[in-house]
């Protein structure tokens, strides 16, 4: 969810089949061996990941945005009218939420999707599918509003749009109760946001349409890799 400070995504969970695993292989097609990275300096028996790093990162920020709301809103979410004095916003923006609401949602959209993205495409390709989809999702804001930006949901509709391409046998529960592809999630927020263009609802529409853009051209460009 960005708002636009921000979006509100449904309540949807993953239901997960068959995994195609697009991690980093060796020059003999297996995958590299673990161990050799950051993660080998954590203690085995904590999951970190940078999904769950960013997830908690998220956290914190929201924690420090109440006790410290003028540095979080001043120094860390994005405004367009100091974009060029503080260059950092348009990654920080993404971890930094309006409300429990907003961030409630974001925060379960990552846990669902964001780690499974992960688990089959690595660390390295996870983080720059995110990144670069919530960086290129401001952008695409910013052409069309003035408004300050907060919100993971740029990068999470990236996400998004990476697995509709990688792993379309993925099936969702629209407010947990209507089953969909993912897929046919996509179209639908999709469509949603296009229809809503313009509205004033405080929502970043063009951030997400912008981020899922991304995820699909990323998508489509792993799968060109494995022809």
């Amino acid at each position: 969810m960005i708002y636009c400070q921000g979006v509100k995504l449904k309540p949807f969970q993953a239901m997960i089949g068959g995994r195609e695993d697009f991690r980093r292989r060796d020059p003999w097609g297996e995958p590299q061996t673990p161990g050799s990275g950051w993660k080998s300096r954590i203690p085995s028996g904590l999951p970190v990941t940078y999904s769950g790093l960013i997830l908690l990162i998220c956290i914190v920020v929201f924690f420090i945005s109440i006790i410290l709301p003028s540095f979080v809103y001043n120094y860390l979410a994005l405004n367009p009218d100091y974009v060029m004095q503080r260059p950092w916003t348009l990654i920080t923006y993404m971890f930094v939420h309006a409300d429990f609401n907003h961030i409630f949602w974001n925060m379960l959209f990552l846990f669902f999707f964001g780690m499974e993205l992960e688990r089959r495409v690595g660390e390295k390709k996870f983080l720059q599918i995110y990144i670069l989809s919530g960086i290129v999702a401001a952008l695409g804001q910013m052409m069309i509003s003035s408004g300050s930006m907060v919100g993971a949901s740029g990068a999470l509709f990236g996400v998004m749009g990476c697995l509709a391409i990688i792993a379309p046998e993925i099936r969702i529960l629209l407010f947990f109760v209507i089953p969909m592809s993912i897929r046919g999630a996509v179209v639908l927020f999709a469509l949603i946001d296009f229809l809503t263009l313009g509205s004033a609802d405080n929502i970043a529409h063009m951030a997400h349409i912008v981020g899922l853009l991304v995820g699909l051209a990323y998508g489509q460009t792993m799968m060109r890799t494995l022809k």
